[in-house]
This record gives structure tokens, sequence and C-alpha cells, in this order.
């Protein structure tokens, strides 16, 4: 019986084969675009969750209270974890760690390390990093001990083995020894490095009150309980520990400080402290909302498509029934053709999804799977939810098909009745509400997008050439040198750039009431030609000049939210104000005009300016528009005469700044992807509903253009129906499109307003390609020869 069902589900799959195309072809698409968002989604979702005891190990972060503001940082002091390691029974191992840029050479191979973290010894007893070579207790126990990833070691050793060999690390060229090499650290680790430096050559030889600073906060930290630990009951004890370790400090400094417990596993996604590389939960639930909706769209046309088609079945059921077949059967063989359906579909899917997922990684930015046949469980679970379709999206049709009245049926009585049409136009809006709010949230993200990257940032950062080299006094001849060759406008030492990130310090600043305010504030470090350079407005007083020998040791600038900060409304009344900053009194002499030197996610917050030449990590470039690749060329030149030891490199700071929203431009595309994804299965089904309608209706409109009717009058006649179930589709769409986009655009402090003409392109777009869909067979019926429509009558 089943090879028989089988072979009939054949015989009509292949008998309609436009419409077992669009079927298959819908299915498909809908399941690949739903399982490579699943993927994505699964990916984020994991982040952290490798690691073993990932349930017991907790980042310790700290609130920091001052009398002016609450800072959240994602960060402690450098003493916390080696005492609480020591105080709390409940803590079995603490680590701390610190990401660092770092010159690392060997023989005539010298390179800038981004990817560099220094890590305490317990690091590969917390965290399940895999060693390659190395016992994992004591790989980071002596002073200047490096452990390589693979890819590190490949770079720097070859095929040879690294392990006890020697690198130079930083620009002082100390010997390094390299004591293990770990695996590359998986994709979703929100830890990467791919060289570890021990933290006892800092504690122990290059900064040796590292250990118990308790007021200076640089270090992310890790804790691993004990499995019955309580992490709130615990968290409930710090205050005293603070009080008994760093009470006196805290009250002088007024600042006080509450420590915080964050799980491993939220870090990624759930934390607002940053710190993690960035992961949204708002983005994992919109995409996860996305690929149930265009699985749902994909089914809704198969049930459109199955129940449009049930009177063609309906003659065949009848005659099953007269000849004893049940209910049940029916239902079943009826099923049975939705899931040989959704097989082929599945075999389809799986080549779809195989030659997708390179592209899809692409668009990530990440990769999220390293290949379909990879995992064996990936292939099952797409198989798995293949089947689920096949069966979900065959009920339904079965019970109608199963429930024909066989002497009606044989009579030619059977009609599909009201009920049916009205699910199939239930199920054509919500395919459009889904894909006109798709297709004004992706309007929205874009625009978005524009606005952050083509807001007035307050700052010039064209044709800005960034060179990140140390402190030194090498440092000041390069800048001298490079300012004198041609194509080069001008130049300026500082610590940072907008948009590159900077430090903060602990400030004290006289406000309008005379008293020394205390602060956390943004902090600068800049040169005499720093301001002008970046086009930076003064409001009030001067920048850094020459003509002042005290500016280098005794002046200050400040932007307009500091200034709101210590309560004055006017910028000139800020100026002679005292203030008080690491080691360093004077006054401030100007007050710049606000602007972004972060990303436009985040409010403007108060900065400082100072100069301090030992604290300048780079030199920005000016450059004139014209021969820029010669004044490069050139640059690099006095960059191998003045620091031969170091890797020229440079990047371009729009370029940079730009890159703070690579994350909302991924986003963006994927979201433009599966939105028209969505749209193009929403369309399969409007035109097989479309054709299927054409064809059950030629003989009226053969009628009908027997007595005159023209071309127009029979499109309009197939067409009206469709078109007024897009615009309810639209009108139930837009609001919900406005409240999601709404909440999206929440999380960005400088923002687009949503407008009007949105709602209305997206709702037009819909409109336009539902009228072209349905045109498409409305027009072929409208000029096809009426005889051949009625020669049965």
């Amino acid at each position: 019986m089943i090879r028989n069902y089988i072979k009939i589900a054949w015989r009509n799959l292949w008998r309609r084969r436009g419409f077992t195309f669009i079927n298959i072809t819908g299915l498909s698409l809908g399941m690949t675009a739903s399982f490579l968002m699943l993927l994505y989604v699964g990916f984020e979702l994991s982040y952290d969750t490798f690691h073993s005891k990932s349930d017991q190990i907790y980042r310790v972060v700290a609130d920091i209270k001052t009398p002016s503001d609450n800072i959240e940082a994602n960060i402690t002091a450098w003493a916390v974890p080696p005492n609480l390691q020591k105080d709390f029974s409940e803590v079995v191992s603490a680590v701390r760690i610190n990401d660092i840029n770092m010159l690392v050479r060997k023989d005539d191979l010298k390179f800038k390390e981004t990817q560099v973290i220094s890590a305490d010894s317990s690091f590969f007893s917390v965290f399940d990093f895999k060693l390659v070579q190395g016992n994992p207790k004591d790989v980071l126990t002596k002073q200047f001990s490096l452990v390589l990833s693979e890819t590190a070691a490949k770079k720097y050793f070859g095929s040879q083995n690294p392990v006890g060999q020697s690198l130079k690390i930083t620009e002082e060229g100390y010997n390094a020894t390299v004591t293990g090499v770990m695996e590359d650290f998986p994709n979703n680790s929100h830890i990467q490095a791919d060289i570890i430096l021990s933290m006892t050559t800092f504690s122990q030889n290059l900064d040796k009150e590292l250990d118990t600073r308790w007021g200076s906060y640089d270090a992310a930290a890790y804790i691993l309980i004990n499995p019955n630990t309580d992490p709130e009951q615990l968290a409930s004890k710090f205050p005293a520990f603070l009080e008994k370790h760093s009470g006196t400090f805290m009250k002088e400094s007024k600042m006080f400080v509450t420590l915080v417990l964050e799980p491993l596993e939220g870090l990624y996604l759930n934390t607002t402290r940053g710190g993690t590389g960035g992961g949204s939960m708002t983005n994992v639930y919109i995409f996860s909302i996305i690929a149930i909706f265009i699985l749902l769209i994909a089914a809704i046309n198969f049930i459109n498509l199955t129940t449009a088609r049930s009177v063609e079945r309906a003659k065949e059921v009848g005659i099953r029934k007269v000849m004893g077949a049940e209910k049940q059967q029916l239902s079943l063989q009826f099923i049975g053709e939705s899931v040989i359906t959704c097989l082929l579909a599945f075999l389809i899917t799986v080549l779809f999804t195989a030659l997708a997922l390179p592209f899809f990684n692409d668009i990530a930015g990440k990769v999220i799977n390293e290949g379909l046949f990879s995992n064996y469980a990936t292939i099952l679970k797409l198989l798995g939810m293949s089947l689920a379709i096949g069966v979900f999206a065959g009920i339904y049709p079965s019970l109608v098909l199963s429930s024909f009245k066989p002497i009606k049926v044989l009579k030619g009585n059977f009609s599909t009745g009201s009920k049916g049409v009205l699910l199939r136009k239930s199920l054509v809006i919500i395919q459009f509400t889904i894909s006109i709010i798709l297709m004004t949230g992706t309007i929205v993200i874009y625009n978005q997008m524009n606005y952050m990257q083509n807001q007035e940032l307050g700052f010039n950062k064209e044709q800005m050439l960034i060179l990140e080299t140390p402190p030194s006094d090498s440092q000041a001849s390069l800048k001298n040198a490079i300012t004198n060759i041609p194509g080069v406008i001008s130049s300026s030492l500082g610590s940072s750039a907008p948009g590159l990130g900077n430090s903060s310090a602990y400030s004290e600043i006289e406000n309008k009431k005379g008293d020394l305010q205390i602060a956390n504030l943004e902090l600068y470090f800049v040169d005499h030609e720093y301001i002008p350079q970046f086009d930076l407005t003064l409001l009030a007083g001067r920048g850094f000049s020459k003509d002042f020998a005290s500016d280098s040791t005794q002046a200050m600038v400040v932007n307009e939210e500091t200034i709101k900060l210590l309560g004055y409304s006017d910028p000139k009344d800020a100026i002679g104000a005292k203030f008080k900053q690491w080691g360093r009194e004077g006054q401030i002499i100007g007050v710049i005009k606000d602007f972004h030197f972060s990303s436009l996610e985040n409010n403007i917050r108060p900065l400082t300016m100072r100069m301090e030449a030992n604290n300048n990590d780079l030199i920005a470039v000016k450059l004139a528009p014209q021969h820029i690749q010669q004044t490069i060329a050139a640059i690099e030149t006095q960059w191998e005469s003045f620091l031969p030891n170091q890797p020229f490199d440079y990047f371009f700071l729009d370029d940079s700044f730009n890159e703070q929203y690579q994350s909302e431009e991924r986003f963006g595309n994927l979201f433009l992807y599966f939105a028209a994804l969505a749209i193009l299965i929403s369309c399969l089904g409007l035109l097989g509903l479309a054709a299927y309608s054409t064809l059950q209706r030629k003989r009226e409109i053969g009628i009908r253009k027997v007595i005159g009717a023209s071309v127009t009058e029979i499109v309009n006649l197939l067409s009206k129906d469709f078109l007024k179930l897009v615009l309810i589709a639209f009108v139930i769409a837009s609001p919900i499109a406005w409240y999601v986009m709404d909440s999206w655009l929440q999380d960005f402090a400088y923002k687009i307003d949503i407008s009007w003409w949105m709602f209305v392109v997206s709702g037009g777009f819909a409109l336009c390609i539902a009228l072209l869909t349905v045109s498409f067979h409305a027009i072929k019926a409208s000029i096809s020869n009426p005889v051949n429509s009625l020669r049965t009558e």
C-alpha cells in the first residue's frame, strides 16, 4: 500500500509540474534561508558555552560611583582577583586578562601584533582552551613566557618546534620564551588571542606594584566558583571585602566601588558594559523571528497551493471512498505526498545551503559553520525540519481532501466553499504582512546606517593617515620629518583619535560653585597641532600654543559636555577653572565644541585634553588629496630611517571610524537579503495561486472575451482580489513595523525619525510586485484564444 501511495504521489506531482516546481522551489528557498539564519542564531547563542565549567565562571566588573557620575565598567582593579581567591573559599581560581598591542620580532620578521593578551598562570585551568604543547599548569608561571596559537607558531617558526625558542617583544626588545602552543581560539569565544604573555612579566618585573593596586582599573577579571556556590550570596560579601582592603582609598578619592558578577555565558549577548566583541540579543531575537516568518511563508505557499488544487483531486477522493478507503487512509496518503514534496525540497535545500554557506559566512563577518557536511548533526536537523514541515503543512490539506462527500463529488456538485477561500486569502495576507514588515525594516536600517555615516561629526577625518608609534625621542623627530614631506599638509601627536578609543582619568575640576568636583573623565593627550589639524571648533579661550611654556604641564582643554557637568552655562565662565588630574595641576584654557569621538550609538561624553609628551601613541598625518600613494611611500622611507625595528603600518581614520558600524552594516545586509527572499517566496506562492485562479476561471474569461471584454478589463478582473489582499496586509503591517523598528532604534543615541514615506515605499513596492506577479498570468489568459477555453462547453 505504501508503494502504491508513493507511486500515486509521484504521478500527481509530475502531472502538475509547474505547481510542483513552485512548491518545491518555495519550500527549498524558505528552508535554506531559515536554516542559515537558525545556524547564525545558534552560533551567537553558543558563545563561551564550550568551556566545561562555563556555568561556574563569572566576570568580575565594577560600578564606580563618583560625585558626578556612576560608571558601569567592564573591568576591575588589579588587586581584586588575587585577593578574592585568598579571602573566599568559594572562589576556586581567579584570572586577570589584559589586551595589549605588542611589537614581536624574530630575525627579520617583525609584526605589530594586535591579538595579544597578558594573563595569569591560572588561565588554562579556568578556561578550556586546548594546549597542543606545554603543561597548562605552568606555561604562564614564569616571567616573559609566551603561549602561541598554532597560526602564530607557524607564522614565526614555520614547521619547527617553537617550544623553548625565543622571540623579542615590545620596543625594548625583551627576550621571551615560547612555553606552549595552543589551538586557535574558537570563533564563538569572546576572548580572542594569538599570543598570551604571562602576567608575571608585569607583576614580578615590569610593574611590581601591580598586585597591590586597588585604585587602578584596567584588568578584565574572571573567577571560577565552587559548583554549589550561590553567586548572589557571594556578591553580597563583596562590600565588606572592599571596605577591608580599599575603604580608606575610596573615602579619600570619593570613588565608591561595587563589584558585580556577570555569568560568562551571557557576556557576549547580554552585557551592557562592552568589552566582549559586541553581540546583540535584540538581533538574535529579530533573526529568529525572521527565520520563523520565512519558514511560515514557505509553509503557507504549500498549504495555499495544495488546497487550491483540491477540486482536481475531488473525484479521485470520491472514487477511493466508494471503493472503501477510510478517512484515515486518505489523510495519510495526502500527508505522505506532502512529506515527499518536502523531502525533495530537503535535497535541494542541502545543495542550496552548501553553496550559500561560504557567502553567508562572509556577509555575517564570521565563520558560523565550517561546512554543512562537517557535522552530520546539522544535516539531521535540516532533515527533521523538512519532515516537520511536511507533516504540519500537509495536515490541513489532508483533512480537507479526505472530508469530501463522495456522492456530491461524483455528481459534480463539489465546491471548496467559503471557508477554503477565506483561509487562502488569510494566508496571502499573512505572507504579505510579513514581507511588508521586512521591507520597511530594511528601509529603516539602511537610512539609519546612512545617517550615522554621513552625520556631521564635529571633526575632520578626511585624508587623515594614522601611524601607531610608541612614545620615544624618535617619535617627535619622525613627526617633524613627516611634516616636511611634500603632500603632507600637517601632522600631530596624540594618545588617540576619534573612533579609536581613549583612556579615562580620575579628575578634580573646579565647578561653577568654586568646589573641586570629582569625576572620571575621558582623556586625550595631544600636542599643539592636534586641535587645528582635526578642525575642532573653539567656543571659548584658546588651544595649546608654543608661546606658552606652561601649556605642556599646566593647561587643559575641555568639551561642552564637561562644562555642563560642572554646571557652567557659558563656556567663557569655565576658562581659568582649576584642575587636578594624574598628578598634574593647572587650569582650563579652552573649551571646544562637542564632537563625536565615539560611535553615534553612544552619547557624547565629557572629554578633557592635555599635553603629555610621554603618552602619545600615534602620529596623525593630514594628506593632500593629490599623489597620496607617493606621499605614503615617502612617509615609509622616513619611518624606516627613524624606527627601523618596527614594521611600517598605517590606516586612514575615515575607514577606521566607519568600522565601528560594521556589525550594524552586516545586520542590515543580512536583513536585506532575507527580506528579498521572503518577498520572492511570497511571490512564488502568489504566482501559483494566480495561475490556478486563472485556470479555474478560463471559461469565464473566454465568455467575457466573446462578449467584448478588453485585455485591461480581464487583467483588472483577475488582479483586483489579490491587490485588495496586499492592501489589507499593508494596513496590518505598518503599525507592527513601526513598533519593531522604533524599538530597534532605541539602541542608538543618535537616530533617524521613522517617516511615513518609508511605509508608503514598502507598501507600494509590495503592491507593484503583486501586480506584476498576478498580471503575468492575467495577461496570458486575456490574450489567449477564447475558442480553446470554450471548446468543452
